[in-house]
């Protein structure tokens, strides 16, 4: 088979598509003969050698794929060759064929076609551990996502909304029509708007229940300010840093609080129950066509540099997309 190598830590062109050694599923496992495979963030940094993937995980990047079960492995009675699924991966997915625990794997959507499923999972799985499992947000409350324009921003905005939530959103102003189109409230430019004062306008001065953060130390001041009393700050990125200093007495004063999590590290049990959570909570809403994918691009796999520049540049909406 052939899949995505990195040649050694650096930009995009040391990504090289070349035949590598088959994979054959273990007990437990199946093995998927891959669609397409979702370009995430994690990507670029596993490509940079700052984010090494865990232990017996395959060095392949790619967190998210679709694709046809081949073959199962023994104990394997959930899914069947033929099966047409998308899954959640701890790496791998830049490949023609992986090989996935099968508590990860999740039936195509309804109503979704094979390859816009790619870009599900790991948006879907993210969302719903940090903005409803761990932040509680619910009917009639408020959210802000940064990073609005994105993979996870857009699929964030998305389900809020469905599930009968009020969003605002952070993104180029380019894109603000956009993410209203989403189901964004209010969309604010980050590169000369007050995302704090907009927050604040946004809920009669009161902030906002729970922040989705991708930025990390560069927001983190702001996003406590914008927070409501007894809110939630979920940071996944660390986009704009990894150091900051924290204002206890203004964590204090609004009673917050602030988890900061990823999905490819955990054990994977917890993995398990929140794709478990994903497929019973998400899924009817993607079959019912209340949540979308939202692509902005899809490249053959061959070119995933070209995937990692898009992706690296920024400014587009939705995901970007490998196929094979």
């Amino acid at each position: 088979m052939y899949a995505v190598e990195i040649d050694s830590p650096g930009g995009p062109e040391v990504l090289r598509w070349r035949e590598v050694a088959d994979v054959v599923p273990g007990p437990g496992e199946v093995r998927i003969d891959v669609a397409a495979a979702g370009v995430n963030r994690a990507d670029l940094l596993q490509r940079e050698g700052r984010y090494p993937p865990p232990p017996n995980a395959s060095e392949f990047p790619g967190l998210e794929c679709s694709g046809v079960v081949s073959a199962v492995g023994e104990d394997v009675t959930a899914w069947q060759v033929g099966d047409r699924v998308c899954a959640l991966l701890s790496g791998g997915g830049y490949a023609e064929r992986v090989t996935v625990d099968a508590g990860l794997v999740l039936p195509v959507p309804l109503g979704v076609g094979l390859i816009e499923a790619a870009g599900l999972p790991e948006a879907a799985a993210t969302v719903w551990s940090n903005v409803f499992a761990l932040a509680g947000l619910a009917e009639g409350r408020t959210l802000l996502v940064h990073g609005g324009s994105g993979g996870i921003g857009t699929f964030a905005i998305q389900l809020a909304a469905a599930r009968g939530c009020r969003v605002m959103a952070t993104a180029r102003d380019a894109n603000r029509d956009a993410l209203r189109a989403l189901g964004a409230s209010v969309v604010v430019d980050y590169r000369d708007e007050d995302f704090v004062a907009e927050a604040h306008r946004f809920t009669n001065d009161r902030g906002v229940d729970v922040i989705l953060d991708n930025m990390g130390a560069a927001y983190l001041e702001r996003n406590i300010a914008a927070l409501a009393p007894g809110g939630h700050l979920a940071i996944i990125g660390m986009q704009g840093g990894t150091k900051a200093t924290l204002h206890i007495g203004a964590l204090l004063a609004k009673r917050a609080g602030i988890t900061a999590t990823g999905l490819r590290s955990r054990p994977l049990d917890e993995r398990i129950d929140i794709v478990d959570a994903v497929n019973r909570e998400v899924w009817p809403l993607l079959a019912r066509g209340a949540i979308r994918p939202v692509v902005a691009r899809r490249l053959p796999m061959a070119e995933a540099a070209e995937g990692h520049r898009i992706l690296e540049a920024g400014g587009h909406v939705g995901k970007v997309l490998l196929t094979v």
